[in-house]
């Protein structure tokens, strides 16, 4: 397994169980920028718009997919959106 040096664009992202999460637009900073139209992955009700997560949460990279640490119904509460970075 690999680190965050090794996220690279549009890379699966999965929760800790393999349930798809979205598709990395970029890293910015401390956090992974997931593509727009991660919303319909079931990240949340707020479409159109990029969704952040914490690079602290990456367990690993494994050839094209990141895979998190924590499960998809935890991450929704830490998700955070471009609009002033608040939770969604």
């Amino acid at each position: 397994m690999s680190g965050i040096e090794d996220v690279k664009e549009h890379m699966q992202v999965v929760d800790a169980e393999g349930t798809p999460v979205g598709k990395v637009d970029g890293i910015e900073g401390d956090r992974i920028k997931l593509t727009k139209d991660s919303s319909s992955a079931g990240i949340g009700s707020h479409e159109g718009h990029h969704h952040y997560l914490p690079t602290g949460l990456v367990a690993g990279v494994e050839g094209d997919t990141v895979r998190l640490s924590a499960r998809l119904d935890a991450l929704e509460a830490i998700f955070e959106s471009e609009e002033g970075g608040e939770a969604i």
